[in-house]
């Protein structure tokens, strides 16, 4: 880690814990280049899902029942 980088962690640390969370989506951002091939896959993925269930071949699962486990933790 460079100098500059070391002193901007020390910095970041003493933020309030809601401003490191910004601060870290504010770079994670910078980082995030979408794929726009992997995006229309997933939206195509989505809309077929969604057809799917409409036409009743695809059940739904309740959000407690996906979440469940989580809660329970």
């Amino acid at each position: 880690m460079t100098h500059a980088a070391a002193e901007l962690a020390s910095l970041a640390a003493k933020l309030p814990p809601s401003d490191r969370l910004e601060l870290v989506e504010t770079i994670l951002a910078t980082l995030d280049k979408p794929d726009p091939e992997i995006s229309a896959a997933w939206a195509t993925e989505a809309q077929d899902r969604l057809a799917a269930y409409h036409r009743g071949e695809l059940a739904a699962v309740d959000e407690s029942e996906v979440f469940g486990d989580l809660d329970r933790s």
